[in-house]
Parts: C-alpha cells; structure tokens; sequence
C-alpha cells in the first residue's frame, strides 16, 4: 500500500493468469503497447498547487434532487410535431449521456461495450421468471443462456454442476440479498459478522430479515479487523455465525483475506455446521481469478454463496449480477408456484431475460484471454494513475489486488460532480475499468489540479482581503 511506483514503470505489474482448476492456462501476454515514454508523454503543468490537507471531518451529503421531464401532451400536438418533439428529447438526451460516459470515473461500471448484435432482442418482453433450470408456461425466456453463464461460473469458481444451484440477479444487492437469506436458512439462530466498510447491502439484509449483526472494525487497508472478529466469535460461540466476506470493500477495493477468516473459524471452535460465508465480489469478484499471488475463491473452500455484479467489470447497458450457492442450501427458499407451474428460489422473481444474453455474448467473444487482458489493463492503469497523483504531491492508497484508488478528497463540489466521483469524510476514489483510457487519466489529473490551484488561489486571496479589512492603512 505504502510502495510508490515510478510512472516509467507503472504498466509493468506481474502479469495476471488465469488460476481456477478446469480453466485452460493463459500464458504470459506480449509486453504493453504503452511503452514509459507515451505515459510521460503529457506532463503535468507547473502551475499546480501543491498538497492540500482536507478539512473534511466527517461525511456530508447532499441531495441534489432530480428534475422532472415532463411527459409530453399527445393531444396538443399533431403527430408530425409529436414525433420532431419525441426525436430531440431522445437526441438530446443521447448527447448527455455520451458526456456523463467521458467524465465518468468514480463508480465500477465498464462502459465499454458493444451489444450492437443483440440490438433486434429489444422487441422482445424476455422474462426469466422462477427457478432458471425449471421452465415456466411462459416462454419467452432466455434460461439456455443463463444456464450457460452459471456453468461457466461454476467453472470459474470451482464446483460440479450437480452441486451448485444460482441464477441471474437484477443487481450485485440482490445477489447479497439472496447469500445472506440462504445463510439465515441454514443457521437460523446465526449472527451476522461483516465489516464496517461492507457494502450497507449486507446490514440491510440483517434489518429486513431481522438478524442480530454484529459490525467488526476494519483496518487502514480496509480489511475487517481479524483480532475485533475473533474476539466477537469468541463472545458469541454459542451461536452459529454468518459472516460476509469482501471480496473488494466498496470505497478503498479490500480484500477479506477468506482463508485467515476459514483458521479463525476453526480456532474459535466453529465446526463448518455452525458457519455459514458469503462472499460479496461485487466488483473484484470478476477480477480476482485473473490476478497472481490472489487468494482463491471457491466452492472447494468451505464457503455458502459468491454473488458478484455483472454491469461493473463485464460492461452491460442493463444493472444485473450473478449468485450461486450449494444446492444443499437452497431447499430452505425454495417452493413450487402452481401459477408459474415451475419453483422459486429468487428474491425478485421476474428477472431481466436480456442480461444472461449479454453476459453469455460477453464471454463468448472475450474468453478468459479477452479477459484476462482487461483485468491487466485495470491493474497496470490503477498503477500508472496511482504515480501520477503522488508524483503531483496528493497522497495516495491503492490495495495490492485492487483496481481503486483512493486519493484526497476534491474541495470543489463542482469538480466531484463532474466527474462523478465517489466519496467518503475526507477520501474519494476513481475505479479503474477497462472504459478507463491513459488519455482519460491525463484529462482527469490535469483537471484535478486546475481546481486543487484554483482552491489554493481562492484561500490565499480570502487571506489578503481579511487582512485588508483589519489594517487601517489599506
């Protein structure tokens, strides 16, 4: 955490391989195209300021509310004029996205897709409703393809087709949603353990289940603190215990080290009847099987469920995410539907049908080399961002097996907004995704520091005019 790379060696990071069991070896790709001297190619300006120590002591929110688009009146207007109108609403309203996309750095979403092929499915209501491996009467479905997903993380994460049960979430949440439900199924008396920079998914899944929880404290790096859980193991040893494991916290990307949790289980006395894990990988959760030195995550470990997201790293126009967990658990939250004529063991019920597609598309035309290649890119960017900040003077954090970095918080609103970053008291974080460009990153840093000087210049000045006012002379 603490090492600063030099930026002429900031895209040399070991090369991530692929490491589940069953997934062909990737080898060592070819060196970067991006070679020391393209990154250093834009220098930074010399009129930037200098550190700024935040005066951010806590976290503020604002709510900056939404306006309206009112709905147009169809019987005000002839059709031609309603159609022009329908027309420049829509153009408009492409415009603002395309400049929401180019200033987007903040959140772990991979803009950076093209589902053009799959355009024609649009017209279609797909609606994967009910369990996904039992048909309903309704048909137009897209369960062969979310089926085929499931396979390929089951692959992934290491577990028979016979033993795993899962489906397609509308969202990372819901995959939460499901993991810690299934663990309370199981362990109906457990208590949930999960960090205070866990993802506020998980505790609201203790409040709408109505589950004692307990939030462990984490460490700088943003791991949970292994002493604090094992001291409230200890405390509760009585009771089974559920706990989340991180895999990437939400702001400064933390791994929970799962195999030190698995020993501290052991050590309290927690047979693997007594615990139940899920594992939150949201974001990393695609990452993490792609990078070197990485702990794995799998089901040959004794862990309950692993839900991650499927529009952050993968790239997807529609929220949606995986779940799965043993099939030995899911009878606790399963029950037939006469009226679907098929079982459901889902949170939502109705599912997108669209997202398997796109999911199944994405992995058909990456493979695991495509992907392999877009995590190293993620990792060696984070790095090269990482240099550039510290080199300018702002303080820096990013987690060995993380593609966030954390840096200090911006002081103009107005620049936060823009570029939509995510913050936290005195921190804020750009995610690095595949959307994520060297020139992208050169735009970004050159306008961080234009506003860090205009603050800077903006305080000075406040100082002389204070001055002035107390000086008799002026």
């Amino acid at each position: 955490m603490d090492d600063i790379l030099p930026l002429a060696k900031a895209h040399k990071l070991p090369e991530p391989v692929l490491k589940p069991v069953g997934v062909p070896h990737v080898e060592d790709s070819a060196a970067s195209e991006h070679e020391p001297a393209e990154l250093e190619a834009a220098p930074l300006s010399p009129r930037l300021a200098a550190y700024q120590a935040l005066p951010v002591t806590k976290s503020t929110i604002t709510h900056n509310y939404t306006p309206a688009l009112a709905v147009l009146d169809a019987d005000d207007m002839d059709k031609e004029e309603l159609e022009a109108r329908i027309v420049t609403v829509i153009e408009d309203y492409k415009e603002k996205l395309q400049l929401r996309t180019d200033h987007h750095m903040g959140y772990p979403y991979n803009l950076d897709f093209d589902y053009g092929p799959l355009e024609g499915l649009q017209k279609y209501c797909i609606n994967n409703l009910g369990d996904p491996f039992i048909e309903s009467n309704y048909g137009v479905h897209s369960r062969e393809f979310e089926i085929g997903v499931l396979q390929w993380f089951a692959r992934l994460w290491e577990i028979d087709v016979d033993d795993f049960w899962g489906y397609i979430t509308n969202c990372g949440t819901e995959g939460n949603l499901h993991g810690i439900l299934v663990g309370r199924e199981v362990l109906p008396d457990g208590i949930l353990y999960a960090s205070r920079e866990t993802h506020y998914s998980i505790f609201k899944a203790a409040r709408m289940y109505r589950m004692d929880s307990e939030k462990i404290a984490t460490l700088e790096s943003g791991e949970i603190d292994y002493d604090e859980l094992r001291a409230q193991l200890t405390a509760n040893c009585a009771r089974p215990a559920i706990i989340n494991v991180n895999i990437g916290t939400t702001v400064k990307g933390a791994v929970d080290d799962l195999d030190r949790v698995l020993q501290i289980l052991k050590d309290t006395g927690y047979n693997e009847d007594r615990f139940y894990i899920h594992c939150d990988g949201a974001l990393f959760g695609m990452m993490i099987p792609f990078v070197k030195r990485a702990p794995m995550v799998t089901f040959k470990k004794p862990i309950g469920s692993i839900s991650v997201s499927g529009h952050k790293f993968v790239g997807s126009p529609v929220p949606c995410g995986v779940v799965m967990t043993r099939l030995k658990h899911i009878k606790g939250v399963s029950s037939d539907v006469e009226y679907l004529n098929s079982r459901d063991a889902t949170i939502m019920g109705s599912r997108n049908g669209h997202a398997p597609i796109y999911m199944w598309y994405t992995f058909t035309r990456k493979g695991y080399e495509g992907l392999r290649k877009d995590v190293e890119k993620c990792l060696r960017n984070a790095h090269l961002l990482k240099s550039m900040l510290e080199r300018a003077g702002v303080k820096t954090m990013l987690n060995e097996l993380s593609s966030t970095v954390v840096f200090e918080r911006p002081r103009e609103e107005a620049f936060v907004r823009k570029w939509q970053l995510a913050c936290e008291g005195d921190i804020a974080h750009v995610v690095v995704m595949p959307n994520i460009t060297i020139r992208k990153l050169e735009h970004f840093v050159q306008e961080l520091f234009e506003s860090r000087t205009r603050v800077s210049v903006a305080e000075a000045m406040q100082l002389a005019e204070d001055a002035r006012a107390l000086d008799d002379d002026e």
